[in-house]
């Protein structure tokens, strides 16, 4: 057990005590994903400013959404790093951490004198986590990276979109978010192993490129051993023939793919499409990749043709794998997300209720914490400079005052 943890409770990770120094996106959403399973996520923010995420909106009453779904359930302390009392402060929190999350530029926390070797000379067991654009070495480091760059460079850009028209971005901040999924995972497997295995504390160097590259499935192999590079091939799949974004007989857009041969049986059948089971060149994927386009669109005429109660219950029937392709209004409305629960409503004092999506996964034998709204600039400065490194009122005003807080 790490001497500086925090208390024990019900939840899943109660008990540990992470410092959140990221900003925007990968670092803090990866502090996040361990305060949604009750671990005590310490924010430390700039003083007056705080973090980036609080300017970007959109906006309630002031308050920004971002900062609703990304800060929910952390505390928020101000903290300036760069002058010497801010560091001393820092580092006493450090010697009651777990861990520390970082997502600054490489150099960043050296240039402030905080780098790892200090803050393991004031925590011997403390795991620090970096997330950076390009890593902590290589002749890239000190390039500035975010989703965009991530992307680009790690090889998903590249292949995402139609061949005649340039890449596309993907819709959401994927590169941020799958660096924070992994950076939570490694940020475990280390606490694990210090713990579980009698480990020292470490250091680890998560690049957002790799975390791009680590899922582009057969990307890598398929050109070191057959030359192959991959283009952009729209809404197309080497691994779906038939498989495509097909229009329905109300408007909207379904998806639907086809690679197992059990699959593609199933498919002709509750099409009446018995000429394709006996076609020898749809016996298997490969030779009906070969064939791709022509099976695609017989697909599209017969899902257009369908009514879409109709196609619905022919599909769900072939017990085939589909989707309509959901706008937040559908989302919103559905059914199967009410049942389970996936978007919760966060009360606020300042704003009312904020809908976002709620804690997964869900687990059977711990109960489920209430997600606390995101916190004001420094709300919890008198918490935790008071009650955890036992400053008195009078010191914290000062520091206040002084503008180290």
């Amino acid at each position: 057990m790490n001497p500086g943890r925090g208390v024990p409770g019900p939840h899943l990770l109660s008990g540990l005590r992470i410092l959140d120094l990221g900003t925007m996106v990968a670092g803090p959403v990866a502090c996040t994903l361990f305060a949604d399973f009750g671990a005590e996520v310490i924010k430390v923010e700039v003083p007056k400013r705080g973090d980036t995420v609080r300017d970007l909106g959109p906006f309630v009453d002031g308050k920004c959404l971002y900062w609703s779904v990304e800060a929910r359930n952390k505390k928020s302390v101000t903290l300036d790093l760069r002058v010497p009392e801010g560091k001393e402060l820092l580092l006493q929190l450090i010697a009651q951490a777990d861990a520390v999350v970082e997502n600054f530029r490489p150099g960043t926390l050296e240039k402030w004198g905080l780098g790892y070797d200090v803050m393991k000379a004031r925590n011997p067991k403390l795991v620090l986590l970096r997330i950076s654009g390009f890593g902590q070495t290589g002749p890239y480091r000190e390039r500035a990276g975010y989703d965009r760059i991530a992307l680009a460079f790690g090889g998903l850009m590249g292949i995402t979109g139609y061949a005649d028209r340039p890449p596309v971005r993907i819709g959401t901040s994927i590169a941020d978010y799958q660096s924070a999924i992994l950076g939570a995972f490694s940020l475990m497997m280390a606490i694990y192993h210090r713990d579980m295995h009698g480990g020292e504390g470490q250091e680890i160097d998560l690049a957002m490129y790799e975390s791009i590259i680590r899922f582009t499935e057969v990307l890598v192999p398929a050109y070191d051993r057959m030359g192959t590079v991959r283009e952009r091939r729209g809404n197309k799949h080497f691994a779906a023939a038939p498989g495509e974004h097909f229009k329905t007989s109300d408007g909207r857009y379904l998806i639907l793919t086809i690679s197992a041969d059990a699959g593609f049986q199933r498919l002709a059948a509750v099409m009446g499409r018995d000429d394709w089971l006996a076609d020898p060149r749809l016996s298997t994927h490969e030779k009906r990749w070969e064939h791709v386009d022509e099976l695609n669109a017989a697909l599209a005429a017969w899902i257009e043709a369908e009514p879409a109660d109709e196609l619905c219950r022919k599909l769900d029937e072939g017990k085939l794998a589909y989707s309509f392709i959901y706008s937040i209004e559908d989302i919103m409305k559905d059914p199967h997300y009410q049942a389970r629960g996936t978007i919760a409503s966060v009360p606020d004092a300042r704003i009312g209720p904020v809908r976002m999506a709620g804690v997964i996964p869900k687990f059977s034998a711990t109960p489920e914490q209430p997600i606390a709204c995101a916190p004001d600039l420094g709300q919890h400065n008198d918490e935790v400079y008071g009650g955890l490194l036992g400053l008195p009122p009078e010191r914290i005003a000062a520091l206040g005052k002084a503008g180290v807080l």
